[in-house]
């Protein structure tokens, strides 16, 4: 992948001067319907040419078709979104909906490929150009102890030790690949391209934006996160948005003892 420069591509008008961006990275905890209705308003805004997603594969977003977009059952069901792992199709079809002409482009790492990286590592599963996109090279020690550890707490402490480098590697190949489908659907439609995605590979400090930053550099870039009750969010932001949170059972009941 070469690198390249913003100046090259129009920059779309929005009706906010704020989120008049090359790029809007535009952040979410996935369960939560207030996050994705302020997504979908952000859409509207924005009016991009591109909307990128974390949730479909490449194959399912060319699954997308004049015909099934405007009858969100005909798409749900053209996406697999049932089987998709994805909370219901009710809470993203609206952000579809909200740029009816944007190119959809989806950039989620599939299961088999996850899964072979673990063995060949991410430079290997990477589509585009591992080095560039810094795949190659490890992570300062910091970070990736940061990292490890965060992955041990969002998998309730039951990993093994010797998964915990693997984890990170692989979020580090989701990151990536969000930002090259970007850069693809920046060279593709010109812009303005808003992403959505969870807040981790939200943050500018290490996730897609951070890549972004490293293979192009002058993309005006926009990064918001959505916190739940203004909890604190992690990571580094433009700007967030705090929204109720929902009620979920605890994920990690299963591993406590009844004591």
């Amino acid at each position: 992948m070469k690198l390249f420069h913003a100046a090259i591509f129009t920059i779309g008008v929005a009706s906010s001067a704020a989120l008049a961006q090359d790029v809007v990275v535009v952040g979410e905890v996935h369960d939560n319907p207030a996050h994705h209705r302020v997504q979908a308003e952000i859409v509207r805004e924005v009016a991009p040419k591109a909307l990128v997603f974390e949730m479909l594969t490449s194959g399912q977003a060319d699954a997308i078709t004049p015909d099934n977009r405007g009858d969100p059952v005909a798409l749900a069901k053209a996406l697999d979104w049932a089987n998709s792992g994805w909370p219901d199709f009710s809470m993203y079809y609206p952000i579809i909906a909200a740029a009816p002409e944007a190119r959809i482009y989806g950039a989620q790492v599939p299961r088999d490929v996850a899964r072979a990286a673990f063995g060949d590592g991410i430079a290997a599963s990477f589509s585009g150009d591992a080095e560039t996109y810094g795949l190659t090279a490890p992570l300062p020690e910091a970070q990736q102890s940061a990292r490890e550890a965060m992955q041990m707490v969002a998998h309730c402490d039951a990993l093994p030790q010797e998964m915990l480098p693997g984890m990170v590697a692989i979020q580090r190949l989701r990151d990536a690949e969000l930002a090259h489908a970007v850069v693809q659907a920046m060279q593709d439609t010109g812009g303005p391209v808003v992403l959505i995605t969870g807040n981790g590979h939200a943050r500018k400090d290490w996730g897609a934006p951070s890549y972004l930053e490293r293979v192009a550099p002058d993309l005006e870039l926009r990064v918001i996160g959505q916190s739940e009750d203004d909890a604190p969010l992690a990571g580094e932001y433009d700007e967030i948005r705090p929204a109720p949170a929902v009620e979920r059972e605890d994920p990690c009941a299963a591993f406590k003892g009844s004591g």
